[in-house]
Order: C-alpha cells, then sequence, then structure tokens
C-alpha cells in the first residue's frame, strides 16, 4: 500500500533530521543549525507566541510547517501575518516500479561518505556544509553519484525510515540537464532502497519546480500530500 502523507511526514523527519528537537506545550520546535527550512520549522498546536518564543530563543525566525490537517493553525498564522510560501508535494511509489529497467553501466553509483566532487555539486545547487550536516545526521543513509557523457553529472541524498526511502537533495549539472541523469539517479536509490528492504521510494518536490514534478509524474509517481510552510515577516 502507497504510504500516505502522515506516514510521509515521519519519513522526511527520519530521513532528513534536524540538529535538536525541543517540545513545548504542543509544539515540536527543530534546531535547524543552518540546514534550511524542513529542519528549522515548529509542528504542533498551541501557544503560537510560545512557538515563537522558543524559536527566537534558538536564534531562528519563526517558521511553521503547515500539513494537512493543520487548518486552524494556518488560519490563525495567516491572520498574525504570517507570509505562505514554498507548497511541497509528496511522492511516493513502489521500488518495483523503478527497478524494472536497467541502470547504464558507470552511470550511478551508491557511495557513502560522498565523495568531494559531489559536495561541489551539491554546493552549486546551493547544498552547503549545514545541509551535509543533515545528511550525515540521518542512520540509514547513502549519497548517489552520477556520471554522463563520462563526467560527473549530478548527486543526491537518499535514506530510509520506516520502511520507506526518500530522495533528498537531487542536483544536476547545468551543462548536464535534459539528458535522463535525474531519472538514472531516482532509479540507482530505488535500487540500493531494494537491496536495502524499503518497499516504497518517495520524493519531496516544490509545486514551483515544474521540470521535476513532471519527471516524477512520467516515473509513475503518485502524489499523495502537500504541506507548506508559514513564515513570519521579520
Amino acid at each position: 500500500m502507497t504510504p500516505n502523507a502522515a506516514r510521509l511526514y515521519e519519513v522526511c523527519e527520519g530521513t532528513w533530521p534536524p540538529a535538536h528537537r525541543h517540545h513545548v506545550d504542543g509544539w515540536t520546535i527543530r534546531e535547524g543549525a543552518g540546514g534550511g527550512k524542513r529542519v528549522s520549522a515548529a509542528t504542533g498546536s498551541g501557544d503560537i507566541a510560545q512557538a515563537e518564543a522558543a524559536m527566537r530563543g534558538l536564534g531562528q525566525t519563526p517558521l511553521f510547517m503547515i500539513r494537512e490537517s493543520d487548518e486552524v493553525l494556518d488560519a490563525a498564522l495567516e491572520a498574525r501575518g504570517y507570509a505562505r510560501i514554498d507548497e511541497v508535494v509528496l511522492y511516493a511509489a513502489p521500488v518495483t516500479l523503478l527497478t524494472d529497467t536497467k541502470i547504464p553501466p558507470v552511470t550511478c553509483f551508491t557511495i557513502w561518505e560522498p565523495l568531494a566532487i559531489m559536495a561541489e555539486i551539491w554546493a552549486q545547487g546551493g547544498v552547503g556544509p549545514d545541509r551535509l550536516a543533515v545528511m550525515n545526521r540521518a542512520r540509514h543513509k547513502t549519497a548517489i553519484l552520477s556520471r554522463w557523457n563520462e563526467k560527473p553529472a549530478g548527486a543526491a541524498f537518499a535514506g530510509i525510515h520506516d520502511g520507506v526511502a526518500m530522495v533528498h537533495a537531487v542536483e544536476v549539472l547545468p551543462h548536464q540537464r535534459k539528458q535522463g541523469v535525474a531519472q538514472w539517479m531516482m532509479r540507482a536509490a530505488a535500487f540500493w532502497a531494494q537491496q536495502e528492504g524499503a518497499t516504497h521510494l518517495a520524493v519531496l518536490c516544490v509545486t514551483e519546480n515544474i521540470a521535476a514534478n513532471a519527471l516524477y509524474t512520467k516515473l509513475g509517481f503518485e502524489a499523495v500530500g502537500t504541506y507548506h510552510y508559514r513564515q513570519h515577516s521579520d
């Protein structure tokens, strides 16, 4: 059975973990350590001012992740002047859907720890040391290096939680795009996930990334949910 949105929220947390989690009267306050919105956003319910104070106490601008059951919180934050940003689609597919085609030789390699060239590729896409630290915190993981035209082409990261593998940080070098590199990396993630006992592969994508959403749909991924953020104007 395809994982639902609630399960994928947990998979995301398990495969892309914050530096620390603090539980404050109904809220989960994430300490991101510079690792981006996913590891810095608060979730839960309760006194919004208390959550704001907790995030500011960590040196973070108040930021909330709004999941599909958070309509009341979403409305309350909008009334407080929080802007809605970055709607994200959660996709999932059985690993067998992506392991039906062999990957061409020397096209993709699953490696941990990442090679220096992979860090360079990620850096070009804005995935710097703080996000590499997020990868290091995940427990069951691999990195994926892709080569195309006999040269490095892309990098991605995948982790497994609760039997689901989730792919993050997919980056293809500009001169290697539109040649199928991302597709092969997703298939490589599926083969690795299958070998590690996972039944499904998942990925997240902002709605504005039209090309990536089209790729995941073409590969047979099913959109199973969404989330977005509310960010304070500070």
